[in-house]
């Protein structure tokens, strides 16, 4: 993100602009299908039970960054769980993205020595963003989004950055957002302990591995 761009987005409040677009489809009485990128289940859990009142969901596990294919498996088993045993204002389907770690590696070469939140997690952010954005369109989404936000470790100005870019590129609306807000990473803990999610101690990647 060049500096224009980090000075366009970095004030706006970005939970607000979602809170209002959702209060307009509700008024309005619409329900819109949103294509919703998801990290983990612990991270997802909340974003889940906010957004099932306004959309019709369909939950994408994409993330050929987690190192290890079991870890991969155990991740989306826990989501896939999470989502069975939860009750939803709405039925939530979910998609399973292929374990290609190759792509996150193609992404983070010549970054490897990035530090954690800086160059090489960008170019994560928008791998996975872009195959969202770019499945959303084959499912027919009105919107799509990512659970990432919903971290305080996560840049959301950037997140959100990228994603109204890819949204500009595939011609589909990106859902803006700032999960953390209004308690949400709270309530990610508190629904975690409910259902004993897994809440893994790394990101995902090697690296973000190596600093445990």
């Amino acid at each position: 993100m060049n500096n224009q761009q980090n000075k366009n987005i970095s004030g706006r409040n970005f939970q607000k602009e979602m809170d209002s677009l959702l209060d307009t489809l509700k008024k309005a009485g619409e329900r819109k299908k949103l294509f919703l990128h998801c990290c983990c289940a612990p991270c997802s859990s909340y974003v889940l039970e906010y957004l099932s009142e306004y959309f019709d969901i369909t939950a994408f596990f994409y993330n050929p960054n987690i190192d290890g294919e079991k870890e991969y498996i155990y991740r989306l088993n826990e989501l896939i769980r999470f989502i069975k045993e939860k009750s939803f204002e709405n039925k939530i389907d979910i998609v399973k993205g292929d374990y290609n770690p190759k792509e996150f590696e193609n992404i983070a070469k010549g970054y490897e020595d990035c530090k954690e939140g800086g160059a090489r997690c960008l170019r994560c952010f928008e791998l996975r963003l872009r195959k969202t954005a770019e499945l959303a369109k084959t499912y027919d989404a009105d919107y799509f989004a990512t659970t990432l936000t919903v971290s305080p470790l996560k840049n959301a100005a950037a997140i959100n950055a990228i994603g109204e870019r890819l949204g500009k590129e595939y011609g589909i609306a990106y859902l803006p957002s700032d999960f953390k807000k209004k308690n949400g990473y709270k309530r990610t803990i508190e629904l975690s302990r409910e259902y004993d999610l897994y809440r893994q101690n790394f990101c995902g990647c090697a690296y973000s591995k190596e600093k445990i």
